[in-house]
């Protein structure tokens, strides 16, 4: 077969590697090919949608490397006023108990100071190694890590929308951000907690989401 890269516009509750082992399944059953390598560019967490960029074939697979490293764009809807030990809505969600009315002008001025160039330290709820392991595994057995923090760079954030308690906004953004730990950071800059309620990737590099079909059409 042809060596390809598919743009899958990846639906809610499939994990990145459910999205692989599926098209994986379908074209080992169509080329005949028993050891066909398919992989993925970039995990998407379990409650995200939106572009993942599939490789078929080996070296296809090989170059998936080129795509990790491109920047990219997302949506997300912040839940204020609550915080989620998973900063997602598949965690144990918690009030903050918090009162006080935001305006919209507090919430530009702070999202305007996490723009540029930062340092951001991966979430505990991650796919990243440290010493071996990912660290989603070590938070799920209750153990806690040190890891180190990123270098990261966030082009723009852009305010969608926003009627309390749901704050949705596009962030432009380098690879190596993570979209949970900044909804979390926003949340606490504006004093009163948030979590990342939706989250859709809508960009990579130049590939976008429009041109991306649903797993089971591709």
């Amino acid at each position: 077969m042809n060596e390809q890269f598919l743009l899958v516009d990846k639906e809610a509750t499939w994990t990145s590697n459910d999205v692989v082992a599926f098209l994986r399944g379908r074209f080992k059953k169509e080329t005949k090919i028993k050891n066909l390598k398919v992989g993925h560019a970039g995990t998407l967490d379990p409650f995200a949608t939106g572009l993942l960029i599939v490789g078929v074939g080996k070296e296809a697979t090989r170059k998936l490397d080129e795509f990790k490293n491109l920047d990219k764009t997302y949506e997300a809807t912040l839940k204020l006023g609550e915080i989620s030990t998973t900063q997602d809505p598949e965690g144990e969600i918690i009030k903050t108990n918090f009162e006080a009315e935001i305006t919209l002008e507090q919430v530009q001025n702070v999202l305007n100071n996490f723009l540029g160039h930062q340092k951001q330290i991966p979430p505990m709820h991650s796919a990243k190694k440290v010493n071996g392991q990912r660290l989603y595994e070590l938070a799920r057995q209750g153990i806690e890590v040190e890891r180190q923090a990123n270098d990261i760079e966030i082009y723009e954030i852009k305010l969608i929308e926003y009627e309390y308690p749901k704050l949705k906004i596009e962030i432009k953004c380098s690879t190596g951000t993570y979209i949970r730990q900044l909804a979390q950071d926003i949340g606490e800059a504006l004093g009163c907690g948030a979590y990342c309620l939706e989250l859709r990737r809508t960009q990579i590099g130049e590939y976008q989401v429009e041109n991306a079909k649903k797993v089971k059409e591709v």
